[in-house]
């Protein structure tokens, strides 16, 4: 698809901005999207350092972008720098989604409804249920809201190599939204077997394993997962990391981060839009079918 060549004088500039940012798909699935509707936007990815973005923030202003998401690093320190945030956002700590509106810059969390539509199916078997979150940045902290608000989980175990950015994390939400049953753990996969073997539900929401470093992991040992588990990995580049393979090979289901990617930006008709909030409708099944083609699904 040659979105180049569709290039006006009054086409929309939207865009990712994030550090790396060559593994995305954004603007692929993006500038699908946008040619599915007829819109006419483009979308484009920018490569911002930490020490970059308060001088990208007025790029933004000046250029006239129409709105941007947002990925890692970005999604906690971006907040600095905008004129707005919606009280979601503010509560979860982290915002994924900004609207350039005559500049003012607002910000959103739309991860969390990518979390809760990729989760629902099986609702019922995590809720009262235990789970453990590999990871304490933007991403964790929208699916760890999800969780309390949403599947009503009894316990939740925060793995991070920074244990005291971890038990930071379990005070943040135990404070914010008056859930108490947190633990935090180091890094450790030896020491953590129990601990994952234990969960109905992992969820990894760091980059460890994305592209280009597709043999890492946060946990190489299958006895860390069982057969009646869920194992949801949030990166979806590549789709199915080694993470995801060493649990599905002890059995456990698998959910790969491109679901959540999708759903969070194809809200229901009757919600708040957005220009990065894709209404997508009755098209969201095209929309997929024909991005997962793209990423050579069948």
């Amino acid at each position: 698809m040659q979105f180049q060549n569709k290039l006006k004088q009054n086409t929309h500039i939207v865009c990712l901005i994030g550090h790396p940012i060559l593994h995305s798909f954004s603007p692929m699935m993006h500038n699908i999207a946008f040619d599915l509707s007829g819109l006419n936007y483009l979308y484009l990815p920018f490569d911002v350092p930490p020490a970059s973005l308060k001088d990208a923030m007025r790029g933004v202003i000046a250029l006239g972008i129409k709105g941007f998401n947002v990925t890692i690093p970005h999604k906690e320190k971006i907040s600095e720098y905008l004129t707005n945030i919606s009280e979601e956002a503010a509560v979860i700590g982290a915002v994924n989604t900004v609207v350039n509106e005559n500049g003012k810059l607002n910000g959103y969390n739309t991860d969390v409804e990518g979390a809760i539509r990729t989760l629902s199916p099986y609702k019922e078997d995590i809720s009262g249920q235990t789970v453990s979150i590999i990871g304490a940045g933007g991403a964790s902290r929208s699916v760890i809201y999800a969780l309390i608000r949403h599947f009503k989980v009894n316990n939740i175990n925060i793995i991070n190599r920074t244990l005291q950015k971890a038990e930071s994390l379990c005070e943040y939400f135990s404070n914010k939204m008056h859930f108490e049953n947190f633990k935090a753990y180091d890094l450790m996969p030896p020491d953590l077997v129990n601990i994952l073997n234990n969960s109905k539900l992992i969820v990894n929401t760091t980059p460890v394993g994305m592209h280009p470093d597709t043999d890492d992991s946060p946990t190489t040992n299958h006895k860390s997962f069982n057969k009646d588990q869920i194992i949801f990995d949030v990166v979806y580049n590549p789709l199915k990391t080694k993470f995801l393979q060493t649990a599905e090979i002890s059995g456990a289901k698998v959910v790969n981060g491109l679901t959540m990617l999708i759903e969070q930006h194809c809200r229901p008709p009757n919600r708040k839009q957005t220009l990065l909030h894709l209404n997508c409708g009755p098209g969201k099944k095209c929309l997929f079918r024909k991005f997962t083609g793209l990423c050579f699904l069948t």
